[in-house]
C-alpha cells in the first residue's frame, strides 16, 4: 500500500514538473526580448557566413559584409554589441523559436510563408532572383534551361520563388526538381564543373561573386520574371520593441547617409530602401 501511495506522489510531481516547465517554455516564447537584451548588453544574430556580400568570412576568418555592418551600426545607437553566431541556414526560424539567436539579419526575405511565423523590420534593401549560367552553354533566358539541371540553395528566397511560381522556371528543368545545396559557394563550385548547368541566386550575391572572379567573363546573368525582393531583419513574434527599436535606429541611419555608405562600400551604389 505505501509503495502504491509514494508511487502515486512521484507520478503527480513529475506531471506538476512537467506542467510547469511547459508554462515556462511558453511564457518564454510569448515575452519580448528587449529587456533581456539590454540587460546583458548582446543581441545574438544568425546567420549563413557565406552569404556574399551580406555577411560573411573573409580569407583572415574575420565577419565582413553589408548586414555585418548595419547591424553593428544600428546597435552602437543602443550601446549594445552584436555576436553573430553561424547557423544552418534552413534552420533559421527554428533557431529564432529555439532562442539560440535572437535576429535572423543576412540578406533575408520578405515571403508570405516566413510572416506567419517570424516579425520583420522595415525592408531596407532590394534584391532579385536571377538565373546564372556559363556563357559557353549559350542559355540567355529561363526557358533556355529545357531538360537542364537548375541548383539552388535550401531554404533560400530562391527556392520559395521556384515552388511558388513553377511556370517561370521549375517547369523548364531536369526532373522538374533542383539540386540543393547547404552554401552558394557550394552551388558555385558545380556549376564551374558543369555538374549544373544553372543556378537561382540572388543578384546582390550573384554580383558580388562573379565580380570578384577572375573568370568573370565566362558568367553569363539571365533576369527573369520573379517579383523583386526585399531584405529585411526577422525576429521572434513576440519582440515588438525590438522591432521598433531597430526601425527606428535604421531610420536614423538612412537620413545621416550612413545606409548609403555601406551599399556604396558592398555594392558600388545605393539599393537601400528609403526608412520613412
Amino acid at each position: 500500500m505505501r509503495k502504491k501511495i509514494l508511487g502515486t506522489l512521484l507520478a503527480v510531481l513529475v506531471l506538476f514538473s512537467a506542467i510547469s516547465l511547459t508554462g515556462c517554455s511558453r511564457a518564454d516564447t510569448k515575452a519580448d526580448s528587449w529587456s533581456t537584451i539590454q540587460r546583458r548588453k548582446t543581441v545574438i544574430v544568425g546567420l549563413d557566413d557565406s552569404f556574399v556580400p551580406m555577411g560573411f568570412r573573409a580569407k583572415s576568418g574575420k565577419l565582413e559584409g553589408f548586414d555585418i555592418d548595419l547591424a553593428r551600426a544600428v546597435f552602437k545607437k543602443y550601446n549594445i554589441k552584436v555576436d553573430f553566431q553561424t547557423i544552418d541556414w534552413s534552420m533559421n526560424a527554428t533557431e529564432l523559436r529555439n532562442h539560440t539567436i535572437d535576429l535572423i539579419w543576412n540578406g533575408y526575405t520578405i515571403t508570405p510563408q516566413r510572416k506567419k511565423v517570424v516579425r520583420f523590420s522595415s525592408p531596407y534593401l532590394l534584391n532579385k532572383q536571377i538565373l546564372v549560367t556559363m556563357k559557353k552553354d549559350q542559355i540567355n533566358s529561363f526557358a533556355g534551361m529545357q531538360g537542364k539541371v537548375l541548383g539552388v540553395q535550401t531554404g533560400s528566397s530562391g527556392y520559395s520563388s521556384l515552388e511558388s511560381e513553377p511556370k517561370l522556371l521549375k517547369n523548364y528543368i531536369k526532373n522538374g526538381s533542383p539540386v540543393l545545396y547547404s552554401t552558394f559557394n557550394d552551388a558555385f563550385i558545380d556549376l564551374n564543373a558543369n555538374r549544373i548547368q544553372g543556378l537561382l541566386i540572388d543578384r546582390v550575391y550573384a554580383n558580388y561573386y562573379i565580380d570578384h572572379q577572375a573568370n568573370r567573363d565566362d558568367y553569363q546573368v539571365t533576369d527573369g520574371s520573379f517579383e523583386p525582393e526585399d531584405f529585411a531583419v526577422g525576429m521572434r513574434k513576440s519582440d515588438k520593441t525590438l522591432q521598433r527599436k531597430i526601425d527606428a535606429a535604421m531610420k536614423e541611419l538612412y537620413r545621416d547617409g550612413t545606409m548609403k555608405k555601406i551599399s556604396y562600400k558592398w555594392f558600388g551604389e545605393d539599393d537601400t530602401i528609403p526608412q520613412k
